[in-house]
């Protein structure tokens, strides 16, 4: 049972979006490579996944490798690629059999022949699932999505008029998907970095000091326990917050 089972009027987000940030220096402050920080990263994406899974999160997207990441050494970008593809092979089956369904989210031609085989047979998979949409944002930017929405909207030649929040967000990649209600940031850094920058126009957004291999299930229900007492606004100011006095 989740917790928004128990108390339908909890604060509960539909939508987590998370920014998987530290691993290099994690790996680094141990005197470690930054291949052994990455691998550390991907053995925590699991524990995380299944605590969000828990508490029924129904959304969870993972920033695994954004456009500006081509710029790292090779050699780096290399092992992200591998342990990308090691997690497939590891966890497809058990996140299939907890009818959890995988989608990618970015420019999935760039990336290489071998791993954009085994997204998309994971992609494929999964497809019929019914549980958790768990959205991987690899190779993935912002800018380039909104970017590539537009250009849809001027080929198709639709009307200036006609053109709407509602309808540019069926150009996105997330149409159909709630928009983001919180995003998680590990690293210790203070910033968006291009991730899903119109799905988060009113996300609430949770900066953690932690490095991503040491952010685990507990640190899920802390960040959890704190939205749950947030009063999201959205903009407006709450009954409870005008006087009577201001009221007439």
């Amino acid at each position: 049972m989740t917790e928004a089972d128990k108390n339908p009027k909890v604060n509960f987000p539909k939508h987590v979006a998370i920014i998987m940030d530290g691993n290099g220096r994690w790996a680094t402050e141990r005197g470690l490579e930054r291949k052994d920080g990455h691998r550390a990263g991907a053995e925590s994406i699991r524990p995380v996944i299944q605590r969000l899974g828990d508490h029924g999160v129904p959304v969870v997207t993972l920033f695994g490798f954004s456009t500006e990441n081509w710029g790292r050494p090779q050699f780096e970008v290399d092992a992200i690629f591998r342990l990308s593809g090691h997690f497939i092979d590891q966890y497809l089956d058990e996140l299939h059999n907890s009818e959890v369904r995988l989608q990618h989210l970015g420019q999935i031609d760039a990336l290489p022949d071998w791993l954009v085989n085994k997204v998309e047979a994971a992609v494929e998979k999964t497809r019929p699932n019914s549980g958790m949409i768990l959205n991987l944002a690899f190779n993935y930017g912002a800018r380039a999505e909104i970017v590539h929405a537009v250009r849809e909207v001027v080929e198709r030649n639709i009307p200036t008029a006609e053109i709407t929040e509602s309808l540019f967000e069926s150009f996105l990649q997330t149409t159909d998907l709630p928009p983001v209600d919180l995003l998680i940031r590990t690293g210790n850094s203070r910033r968006i970095s291009n991730f899903l920058l119109w799905q988060v126009a009113y996300a609430e957004i949770y900066f953690s000091k932690l490095y991503w291999p040491d952010f685990g299930a507990e640190d899920v229900d802390n960040v959890l326990a704190e939205y749950a007492q947030t009063q999201r606004t959205f903009g407006l100011v709450p009954e409870t917050m005008i006087s009577s006095t201001e009221a007439r």
